[in-house]
């Protein structure tokens, strides 16, 4: 079905390569040949040498991510509707000791102005200091930062001696929607700190700090084994994060979502009394119906409802057109 994309299972070429590494004894925590050929091939999408740091989800990717940039009495500003904010029951708070300082969003997306409201507190003994913007590429809702966007809030957080920490659980679907490469998005625009995802998008489970910032690397790998994601048989994430990159199965995998996501939309607009509530621009749609209806679908499929109107659905990488058309006519039949 198309509930979530994480419900959906491990690519073959993905599980082929956790085979391959499953034969034999390496070398623990990552020094090993796996571990080394994925840190380059991701380097090599953003065609440098940022820090590449292996974990197992992606709440420890944002979680230590953020700790490399932050002290006790500062805070990361997001909107409130970002992952780190309601979906990782206070990891944040909880392990950096930090204060998450949400903001309104405007389609899921935070804007300078916003941001600049927050900084009066700089300098302010009484508040926590603001300093890291958190964004997520795409957004909770669907929509995607066009890299222009994301370099003005860059230049913000830098003009102001902050960071720029982006969550890309999915941006693998960001660029593909957008047509924009990771470099475009992530490096061209002075991004400090990213979390790869691939879960969301065929792998098992393992995501990617990368850090571009210098100055957060430095420490990035005792944060990590302080933070209990140091696996000692690590190759077991980077094996699959090779067969994601290898001849850009990410890109075919995103491409077959997204595509699946525009059909759910057109399907949704030739019933009467529903609507598209953002612009898709990944592979999650959004589809707006009155609060009784948004009920019914939720109880029988278990999907999230925002705003007691808002249902979403969520196209994966082995999504077929059959299972859209399945859900189409069930939700028809549902609704009447």
């Amino acid at each position: 079905m198309i509930v979530s994309d994480n419900n959906s299972g491990v690519h073959p070429k993905i599980m082929d390569k956790l085979f391959q590494a499953n034969t034999g004894h390496v070398s623990s925590y990552g020094n090993d040949s796996f571990t080394a050929e994925a840190i380059a091939k991701i380097q090599s999408l953003f065609t440098g040498e940022p820090g590449v740091y292996f974990v197992l989800n992606g709440t420890a990717a944002n979680v230590l991510g953020l700790s490399s940039a932050l002290r006790a009495f500062e805070g990361c500003i997001c909107s409130y509707r970002a992952h780190i904010n309601v979906d990782e029951c206070g990891a944040f708070e909880r392990f950096t000791g930090s204060k998450i300082i949400p903001i309104a969003h405007h389609d899921g997306k935070i804007s300078v102005e916003d941001v600049e409201a927050c900084l009066h507190a700089i300098d302010n003994e009484h508040e926590s200091q603001p300093k890291v913007i958190s964004i997520s590429q795409p957004t909770e809702l669907g929509t995607a930062y066009s890299p222009s966007e994301i370099k003005a809030l860059s230049d913000l957080a830098h003009a102001h001696d902050m960071y720029l920490h982006v969550d890309g659980s999915r941006l693998s679907n960001a660029s593909v929607g957008t047509g924009k490469s990771f470099k475009e998005m992530i490096k061209d625009t002075e991004v400090d700190i990213l979390s790869l995802g691939g879960t969301k998008n065929g792998m098992m489970y393992g995501e990617a700090i990368v850090v571009f910032n210098k100055s957060l690397d430095r420490s990035m790998k005792f944060i990590r084994k302080q933070g209990m994601h140091l696996n000692s048989k690590l190759r077991f994430v980077s094996a699959q994060f090779l067969g994601y990159l290898e001849n850009d199965l990410w890109r075919d995998n995103a491409t077959n979502a997204n595509s699946l996501a525009q059909l759910i939309c057109r399907k949704v607009l030739e019933i009467p009394g529903l609507s598209i509530a953002y612009e898709v621009q990944a592979n999650m749609v959004f589809i707006r119906m009155p609060e009784l209806w948004a009920k019914k679908v939720s109880d029988k499929y278990g999907v999230e409802v925002i705003n007691g109107t808002d249902v979403r659905v969520v196209a994966s990488f082995d999504s077929k057109v059959s299972d859209i058309e399945e859900f189409i006519t069930d939700l028809k039949s549902l609704l009447n």
